[in-house]
């Protein structure tokens, strides 16, 4: 192919780029503010708009008021033109999130099944999956991918775990899930691909320390715009702070790590309840479990305090805990963290996560849905 003819596919491949991550963007516009707006000649804009029509990226739902002359067609793509699937492993059940291509849940389940390395497993949640599918209406091929978050360090190059104490799945592979998954296939750690979700969901986000609340506890830094991996892929992992030396025993074979006092499975240890009782109870007024739930907090904001000295950036608290935090609990947390550090955070700081549990599993779809957009 000649030199002009690649500059002339390449030409109209970056002006259909153009006019869609426009329209996406605007979430619903016009032709002529796609025109104005793209400065682009109206043949242009037309034609792609005709392409991006015939491969039912884009549609045409409703008008916009008249000016004076013929209503203008509101222009909006189609947000489940394609889908990613997030899937998160825990030691007893499993997550499935189908997303639209705004990155939010279009249906989700969760699915009780105790993980073991054994082929039938995967066997089962490819099953399970193949079954959700199918009962969401969701066309299989507009699924660009399946995400797989778990919790485990995952090696360098993606095809296995390297480290899983929790869960006893070191041996786990992504072959062992591609077997029974008919899409493209990937393997995250459960807290970075939820700390990819809060970068998703807040753009100008730089430097934050994530905290994942979930079971088991978990983190993540962002720096510059980016989830750190480190050099082993071990950067972020907040649960083994020691912060107590001689304190519980954490799976990991040491004592007094951070998830001895702040995943969700040691407060409810703590309080002998399961977590939605928990909450409730405290919830009342003069409850017995209230210095419970404080002490959760001192040590949550002795991490916080510590750590955003190294990281001087937002905090953000996700997972399963989240959802449960009222406003008196991050004003208490708040003034925790304040009453020790000579740099002492605002309220703007500490950010809150929306989507419960199922924050790794969304998180770690959004990939595909970025390759996606990017590649039009």
């Amino acid at each position: 192919m000649s030199e002009t003819g690649l500059t002339t596919m390449n030409v109209k491949k970056i002006n259909k780029n153009k006019v869609y991550s426009y329209i996406y963007k605007e979430k619903v516009t016009s032709k002529m503010q796609i025109v104005q707006q793209l400065q682009m000649g109206l043949s242009t804009v037309s034609q792609n708009l005709k392409l991006l029509e015939d491969e039912g990226l884009i549609e045409r739902e409703g008008f916009f008021e008249s000016t004076g002359g013929r209503k203008a067609n509101a222009i909006q793509i189609v947000r489940t033109a394609r889908v990613a699937v997030g899937i998160g492993i825990l030691k007893d059940k499993i997550l499935i999130a189908v997303i639209d291509l705004y990155g939010d849940a279009v249906c989700r389940t969760e699915i009780a099944a105790d993980y073991v390395q054994e082929d039938a497993y995967y066997k089962k949640l490819g099953k399970c999956l193949e079954d959700f599918i199918a009962g969401s209406r969701i066309s299989p091929d507009a699924i660009l991918g399946v995400s797989i978050a778990t919790q485990g360090v995952i090696s360098t190059d993606g095809k296995s775990v390297s480290y899983g104490a929790i869960m006893h799945n070191s041996d786990m592979k992504l072959s062992d899930f591609e077997k029974y998954i008919p899409y493209p296939c990937r393997l995250v750690h459960d807290s970075k691909a939820a700390a990819c979700l809060e970068l998703w969901k807040h753009t100008d986000l730089q430097n934050a320390l994530f905290i994942l609340l979930n079971p088991n506890l978990g983190g993540a830094i962002i720096s510059d715009g980016t989830v750190q991996q480190g050099a082993h892929m071990r950067s972020g992992l907040l649960e083994h702070l020691c912060i107590t030396q001689d304190g519980p025993l954490c799976y990991c074979g040491k004592r007094g790590c951070l998830e001895t006092y702040c995943s969700a499975s040691a407060l409810e240890a703590a309080a002998q309840k399961k977590i939605p009782e928990f909450f409730v109870e405290i919830r009342k007024p003069n409850s017995p479990l209230r210095h419970v739930w404080n002490d959760y907090l001192n040590h949550l904001a002795f991490a916080i305090r510590n750590l955003n000295i190294i990281i001087d950036g937002k905090v953000i608290i996700s997972g399963y805990l989240a959802p449960y935090f009222q406003e008196e609990d991050l004003t208490y947390l708040l003034e925790q963290i304040n009453a020790s550090t000579p740099f002492p955070l605002t309220r703007g700081q500490i950010l809150l996560g929306t989507h419960g549990q199922y924050s790794p599993a969304i998180g770690g779809a959004l990939v595909y849905i970025e390759d996606f957009t990017a590649s039009i």
